[in-house]
């Protein structure tokens, strides 16, 4: 059987400690010879193995995840298992029950969304795709920004997300937990975030904080309609509404949010403006990012380019910086 391991894998395992890639090595020999070896992790096609450090110098325990395929595996997921979080499978097992159940762990509906989730291939199709296109904007950040790449923290693991679900009251869509299973945010480099229009991928507490804050916003409006005639009443935030990106990793002003009841992504202000129209879903809004770095010439939306190791979209340039700011070409 044939075991390949994604680049930004073995960048990660080095990372993690000197003995991580000889540990990494070793879990691909024996997913050779068993590929049936792993358990069900939290991402509907990820098979999960998990590795005890002390069996290797310098390594923590791991965890990591795999694609199981007739003829191949790939290695997709690496990350350090701290000892005491509840292992995948356990959590893979509440979140489908939640979804059996049409609800999240405070009760709040899915509607055409859950529906969609519920089928498995259709679930691991696009966990691939979002796997396939964050490797793709982080395989270029790692060779044209190294910088944004540095800033990027390393993915949540299967407790920390749970926890958002509960802090959030919905679960969370697939699509934005195996995202966040590969990185748990932006720190921005030189105060900006890697997505168009240097906006940044939020961390985990910033979702909940955000989160926290429109759904009290919505709670203030909804006192508010309770005197108003039905046409008058005003929707600012709705519970399916997970927000995702951030204008920047130090602005939370305003962002994209995922409704989890729709798929798509929307915009969001703390001002509370009216929301602009559905975007895409995360997965076309990764390909396009993904497709915009390798192909800056068809770019539509923004263009990118750099200014020393870090990556500037156009539409993010301090006027005070734009003579160094340099075009990325094909």
């Amino acid at each position: 059987m044939k075991v390949e391991i994604q680049p930004d894998v073995r960048d990660i395992a080095a990372r993690l400690g000197a003995g991580v890639p000889y540990a990494l090595k070793a879990v691909a020999g024996q997913l050779a010879d068993d590929p049936d070896m792993g358990r069900p992790s939290g991402l509907p096609g990820i098979l999960n193995v998990t590795v005890d450090g002390d069996m290797f110098e310098d390594c923590p325990d791991l965890s990591l995840g795999y694609i199981r395929e007739p003829d191949r595996i790939e290695i997709r997921f690496l990350r350090a298992a701290p000892a005491n979080e509840p292992s995948a499978e356990l959590s893979t097992d509440a979140h489908e029950q939640r979804q059996e159940q049409g609800r999240g762990p405070r009760g709040q509906g899915q509607g055409q969304r859950q529906g969609q989730l519920a089928d498995p291939a259709a679930a691991a199709l696009t966990v691939r795709e979002v796997a396939d296109a964050w490797y793709r904007i982080v395989a270029w950040l790692q060779t044209n920004a190294p910088d944004s790449h540095a800033a990027l923290r390393t993915g949540a693991g299967p407790a920390a997300i749970a926890a958002l679900e509960e802090e959030l009251g919905i679960p969370v869509p697939v699509e934005l937990r195996v995202l966040w299973m590969l990185s748990a945010g932006d720190d921005g480099a030189d105060g900006r975030g890697c997505l168009p229009g240097n906006m940044a991928l939020m961390s985990l507490d910033s979702v909940a904080a955000c989160h926290r804050l429109k759904t009290a916003a919505q709670a203030h409006q909804d006192a508010l309609n309770a005197n108003r005639p039905e046409e008058e009443r005003i929707t600012v935030w709705k519970a399916t509404r997970i927000p995702v990106v951030a204008l920047g990793p130090a602005d939370s002003t305003m962002g994209l949010y995922l409704d989890a009841a729709t798929g798509y992504l929307g915009s969001w202000s703390r001002h509370n403006e009216p929301p602009g129209d559905e975007l895409d879903t995360l997965v076309t809004y990764l390909e396009e990012t993904a497709d915009m770095l390798e192909a800056p010439s068809l770019a539509t939306r923004d263009k990118p380019g750099l200014i020393d190791g870090t990556l500037v979209w156009r539409s993010g340039i301090d006027p005070a910086q734009e003579s160094r700011w340099q075009p990325v070409t094909d």
